[in-house]
């Protein structure tokens, strides 16, 4: 019998991914039956099944992206989730298995994490950018730093300029850098900024320009909270800006209503105030 997700190990990635790979791989008759009750009814059983038995598949595409050095439960993680968006469009009549249709949705999500934590700085931003940013990568671990012919190759391969290839190269190269560098930071290595980079926090333009600013939030702050009417302004305090704030219950049972209607009133005061406050 398949086993059900909730009882799978969360506490060591070893004991997850054993437990993942002792979870049956469907038939393809098992699998048609499945996304036809997904599709038709809605069965939410049929799709956790089908998530369940292809877990090992989005372990073993993840492992392969082992060499960024982001954490392989991260990788997991953002892969699953592309499979899981991945049997929400499965379509059963199309012909093909689903881990054929699965391993676009998978390297999508996990390509997007990628992108986004692989470096503070974003290195890739458009579609070229991120293609050109895992194929070059991929090229640099076989060829190094690129020639000139190589690099007319690779744009020439990925349809960009090779003005394109060598800036991708470069970001490639750099690391980041903490801004007061750390303990370990060799007396010889590069100076962390917090050494040269001057402090403007409390020069006295800044200084007065904050000041200024956070004078007009307030005031603003407060002009769109007295707009509203008194339960939808002691709501918002009791709920925000009191220093032992209350929940939807505990209000609730204070004006006689649901807590529903008390979040409801919560929503629609944070819009009027959302709009007041863009003015």
């Amino acid at each position: 019998m398949t086993r059900d997700i909730s009882v799978l190990p969360t506490g060591s990635i070893d004991a997850y991914i054993t437990a993942a790979y002792q979870i049956p791989v469907l038939t393809p008759e098992e699998e048609q039956e499945l996304s036809l009750r997904l599709r038709d009814h809605g069965d939410m059983e049929a799709a956790r099944r089908m998530v369940l038995s292809h877990l090992r598949f989005v372990i073993r595409i993840a492992r392969g992206y082992l060499g960024y050095g982001l954490p392989l439960p991260d990788l997991i993680q953002e892969g699953t989730v592309g499979l899981m968006k991945a049997v929400r469009r499965f379509e059963p009549d199309v012909g093909v298995r689903l881990v054929s249709f699965a391993v676009h949705w998978i390297r999508a999500e996990i390509h997007e994490y990628i992108l986004r934590n692989w470096r503070i700085v974003k290195v890739a931003t458009t579609k070229a950018q991120r293609k050109l940013f895992f194929n070059l990568r991929s090229a640099k671990k076989r060829l190094g730093w690129f020639t000139y012919d190589e690099v007319q190759a690779v744009a020439a391969d990925l349809g960009v300029k090779p003005e394109t290839v060598l800036q991708m190269e470069s970001r490639l190269a750099n690391q980041d850098m903490a801004f007061d560098g750390s303990e370990g930071d060799e007396e010889d290595g590069p100076a962390a900024p917090s050494s040269y980079l001057p402090d403007m926090r409390m020069e006295p333009a800044s200084c007065l320009e904050r000041e200024d600013t956070e004078k007009d939030e307030r005031e603003r702050l407060y002009a769109a909270l007295s707009g509203l009417d008194e339960r939808s302004k002691t709501i918002l305090r009791a709920r925000w800006l009191s220093e032992k704030k209350q929940t939807l219950h505990e209000l609730a049972e204070q004006f006689g209503v649901s807590a529903e209607r008390i979040r409801q009133i919560e929503k629609n005061a944070m819009n009027k105030m959302r709009v007041q406050l863009e003015t």
